[in-house]
């Protein structure tokens, strides 16, 4: 069916962006080439205060690829990342991506149970991982648990002295040097690798609890970074090879992948890469680094709102400054703006989208509540519940689809919830919300049950599975409540067997420790003798959602005098 153009919200698009915009794909080996015969000599990543070049990063990222080469990966093969923000972590990624492997991202907040869970779901059997922390340890037990058949540890201590780094393991026995891999001749001719080719695995929730891998190929994750120029490019004077990207958002996040890395090395950034997010860091990469972009969550961004001095230092390099993950309270984003003289962008985007969605135009700041017009080359409407074929007009509530370039083709081997995600070549989101006239969308509700807590999608119904092995434990609903620092965090109800004794919310986060990962560990516990349920049995969160709703409400009333 053609595309009735204008569409909504093209009349209200930015000076100079087009809807219709050139959205050329391509792969990431590509897309690395490209910028290393660009950008040259110039500076792609610097951490710890070393500086690693576009070329040294070319010749670093086909080193590592011909060593999986001789390791006898072949195209299509899984290979999971188990790392943290290091230059092991970009090399890996796109040394992957050049002999045509599939990464699988897991993150060190993982518990072990889903760490096992991505493992065996998308048939990984090489991990890469660092000796950061007790990663290297958490790696060597998924190996002695038989879950892969090799693992490759990269040694922290060659970027200098950390305290965060552990001693290096011993090798051998199917344990393995990143460097020693790394040291390979590239072969004659690389494995062939077409936009279509699946690239990336990143799991998201699950209908049943557990995540699901979201498919992504090398035309999807490229797509992104042209749709993201296409929008950026209009409303910025900066030139490409000028940026300097700070990347404190974690790499084996969606998020990151595309606002720092694959962004970052194609506009010739520098990307200041960071283990973690600290305040006093990034207001000195910042204030003497002169960094010219920021995106964070809006933890962090509350962290910098209320940093003593703040208001008294430089912030003039910046160009732009971005949130995502949740909604910024508006006080922190006024804040933010009188100390930076910058808007603090935002928008809306999905792990299945890469992530591209929408966004708000740098024109309008004054639209609270809206997560933006839907990018160029993007298609968005609003569905009603009870029918995804009915597309709703303008100001009706219902459910969000989204179409582009970018969006994923479904969910590693599950074939039926990829068929039940998409309706006439849309994503059903399972977000709730309407378009107004001017073609910008709004959320009012998540029709997924999913938290968002310091910009990591938390999911309840694995923090019940979790809560449910405590033996004293009859029913448990987990539910998102409102987090000053973090936007949302978990609260879990809970009904005791009979005859059982209560325990304490220390108690219960020590139980669920090796259970789940930290920033799903609940915020708050609350004891019933009974929970809701609807009509068939089934227990039912609305009621405790309204409990809580009401009980903010009259708790912000002011006391009568």
């Amino acid at each position: 069916m053609p595309i009735e153009r204008p569409l909504p919200w093209e009349k209200s698009y930015p000076p100079g962006v087009v809807w219709d915009a050139p959205i050329v794909v391509g792969t990431l080996p590509a897309l690395l080439a490209r910028a290393v015969a660009t950008y040259g000599g110039k500076p792609a990543f610097e951490y710890r205060e070393r500086k690693i070049s576009f070329i040294e990063y070319g010749q670093r990222v086909k080193a590592f690829a011909a060593g999986l080469l001789k390791l006898g990966i072949a195209k299509g093969e899984r290979v999971a990342l188990y790392l943290p923000n290091c230059p092991a972590q970009p090399v890996s990624l796109f040394g992957v991506a050049q002999i045509g492997g599939i990464v699988v991202n897991l993150s060190p907040l993982d518990a072990e149970r889903e760490l096992a869970h991505k493992l065996k779901d998308s048939g990984a059997r090489t991990l890469i991982a660092t000796n950061i922390g007790p990663m290297a340890g958490v790696a060597l037990k998924i190996k002695a648990a038989g879950l892969v058949d090799r693992l490759i540890i990269a040694d922290d201590a060659v970027w200098g002295p950390s305290p965060a780094t552990a001693p290096m393991p011993a090798l051998g026995n199917g344990v393995l040097s990143f460097d020693e891999v790394a040291s390979a001749a590239p072969p004659a001719t690389w494995p062939e690798v077409v936009p279509d080719d699946i690239v990336l695995l990143q799991y998201t929730g699950g209908t049943t609890g557990l995540p699901k891998g979201a498919i992504l190929s090398h035309a999807n994750l490229t797509a992104a970074v042209e749709i993201g120029k296409a929008w950026s490019a209009p409303q910025t004077t900066m030139k490409l090879g000028e940026g300097r990207v700070i990347c404190v958002l974690p790499l084996f996040h969606m998020y990151a992948i595309t606002a720092c890395l694959t962004r970052g090395l194609d506009q010739g950034s520098e990307i200041l890469l960071r283990l973690r997010f600290d305040v006093e860091q990034t207001l000195r990469d910042i204030t003497v680094k002169r960094a010219t972009t920021f995106s964070g969550v809006p933890t962090m961004w509350i962290a910098i709102a209320n940093t003593p001095g703040v208001e008294k230092l430089d912030f003039s390099s910046l160009k732009g400054i971005h949130s995502g993950g949740a909604a910024v309270p508006i006080e922190i984003e006024n804040r933010i703006k009188s100390i930076t003289g910058l808007q603090l962008g935002g928008g809306w985007g999905m792990t299945e989208t890469a992530p591209a969605g929408a966004n708000i135009p740098s024109n309008r700041p004054d639209l609270r509540g809206s997560i933006g017009l839907p990018l160029p080359g993007i298609l968005m409407d609003v569905v009603a519940l009870d029918n995804p074929r009915r597309v709703l007009p303008p100001g009706e509530i219902g459910e969000i689809r989204i179409k582009g370039p970018n969006v994923t083709r479904g969910y590693w081997n599950r074939p039926e919830e990829s068929a039940a995600a998409f309706v006439d070549g849309y994503l059903l989101t399972g977000d709730i919300g309407y378009m107004d006239a001017e073609g910008f969308f709004f959320l009012t509700d998540r029709k997924k049950d999913m938290i968002i807590s310091g910009g990591f999608n938390v999911y309840p119904r694995m923090i019940e599975e979790a809560i449910y092995e405590h033996p004293a434990v009859e029913e448990v609903i987990v539910i998102g409540i409102p987090d000053a620092y973090r936007g949302q965090a978990a609260k879990a109800f809970i009904k005791l067997k009979a005859g059982a004794a209560p325990f304490t919310l220390d108690e219960l986060r020590d139980f669920l420790t090796d259970k789940i990962g930290r920033h799903e560990l609940p915020a708050a516990i609350e004891f019933r003798e009974s929970l809701p349920k609807t009509a068939v049995g089934k227990l039912s969160k609305k009621e405790l959602v309204a409990e809580e709703v009401a009980r903010r409400a009259v708790a912000a009333e002011p006391a009568s005098t």
